[in-house]
C-alpha cells in the first residue's frame, strides 16, 4: 500500500499528505481549487524547511518527501491508482456522503476509503457506498506530522481486515492507532468538545477572561494549550459543527453549543483561519487577548 490519495488540501489534508509522503508513500493530493493546492504545498514545504532547520530531517529527505506528492483537481483522475483514499474535506455530512458516492464509483473495488471526520458517523458514510466493509474512520490530530495519535473508528460493517490494514498503515507512519466505536464525537471530541464548550460558557457568563481561563487550565491542569486557544486552533466553525453532531446524535442538552460560540461563528470570527477568534492573530502570530463575552 504505497499509492494513496488525500481529498482536501486544507490544514488536515496537507498535514496527512505530508506525513504519508515523508514515510515513503506516493501521495496524490486532490482539491477542486488550484489555490488550495498551491497553498497546501507551500505549507508542506514551509513545515519541511522548519524540520531541516531543527535537524529533524535532512535536506535530501525534504526533497524526497516533496517528490512523493503530486497534485490533482480532478477526483476521477486523482484516485484511479490509489489503494487507500483518505477524505479530509470540510466537516459537513452531506458533502462527505456525496464524496464517498463519487469515490465508490471511481476507485478500484479493492480500494479502502477512509475519512478523517472527527464526529460524523462512519456507518452513515459507509452506507453511501457499495463497499461498507472497506470504509473506516482515520481521525488524525492537528498538526498531523507531530501528533502521535490516530483514532481508528470501525463502522457497523467495517471488516476486521480493513481495521487491521489501517492499524498497520498508521504504525508505518510512526503513529499510535487506537480503535474506538462509532458514536457521535467518538472518544477524542466527545470528551474535548464539552470541555471547550464549557470554557466558552464560563467566558460568556463573565466568570473570567480569555487569558485567565486558559492560564488556569494550563497551570492547574497541565494542559499544553488553554481550551479557548485550542478552539481557535481547531477552528470555531469546526467546534460548532462537532457539537451540533453530538447534540443531534445524543439528544442531550449538555452538548448544546454555547450562544457565544454560535454568534462568533456567525460573525466570521473562526480563530486562526480568519485571523480573529478568542485571540487576535491579524497583526502577529503571537496571540493577544481581545475577546469579551457577548452579553
Amino acid at each position: 500500500m504505497k499509492h494513496i490519495a488525500v481529498i482536501g488540501a486544507g490544514t488536515m489534508g496537507n498535514g496527512i499528505a505530508h506525513t504519508f509522503a515523508q514515510n515513503g508513500y506516493k501521495v496524490n493530493l486532490i482539491d477542486i481549487h488550484n489555490g488550495a493546492l498551491t497553498k497546501g504545498i507551500a505549507t508542506i514545504t514551509n513545515n519541511l524547511d522548519r524540520m531541516v532547520l531543527k535537524n529533524t530531517i535532512s535536506e535530501a529527505k525534504k526533497i524526497e518527501t516533496l517528490s512523493n506528492i503530486t497534485c490533482s483537481n480532478t477526483l476521477k483522475e486523482g484516485v484511479k491508482d490509489a489503494v487507500l483514499v483518505i477524505e479530509a474535506a470540510t466537516e459537513n455530512r452531506d458533502l462527505k456522503l456525496d464524496l464517498f458516492k463519487q469515490l465508490d464509483a471511481n476507485c478500484s473495488k479493492d480500494t479502502i476509503l477512509a475519512t478523517n471526520t472527527s464526529s460524523i458517523s462512519i456507518t452513515q458514510i459507509a452506507a453511501a457506498t457499495v463497499r461498507p466493509d472497506k470504509v473506516i474512520g482515520m481521525h488524525f490530530m492537528n498538526p498531523v506530522p507531530i501528533m502521535p495519535l490516530v483514532e481508528i473508528i470501525k463502522g457497523y460493517s467495517t471488516s476486521h481486515a480493513t481495521v487491521q490494514t489501517i492499524m498497520d498503515v498508521s504504525k508505518s507512519l510512526g503513529k499510535t492507532p487506537i480503535e474506538v466505536k462509532d458514536y457521535p464525537g467518538f472518544v477524542a471530541n466527545r470528551i474535548l468538545m464539552p470541555m471547550i464548550n464549557e470554557s466558552i460558557e464560563t467566558l460568556y457568563n463573565g466568570v473570567a477572561g480569555v487569558q485567565h481561563i486558559d492560564t488556569i487550565m494550563k497551570l492547574g491542569m497541565a494542559h499544553p494549550m488553554g481550551p479557548l486557544q485550542l478552539a481557535d486552533f481547531i477552528g470555531l466553525d469546526v467546534c460548532l459543527s462537532i457539537l451540533n453532531v453530538m447534540y443531534n446524535g445524543f439528544k442531550n442538552p449538555k452538548y448544546a453549543p454555547c450562544p457565544l460560540l454560535v454568534n462568533m461563528v456567525a460573525a466570521g470570527r473562526l480563530g486562526i483561519k480568519s485571523g480573529e477568534g478568542f485571540y487576535d492573530y491579524s497583526i502577529s502570530k503571537k496571540a493577544e487577548h481581545i475577546a469579551q463575552p457577548f452579553l
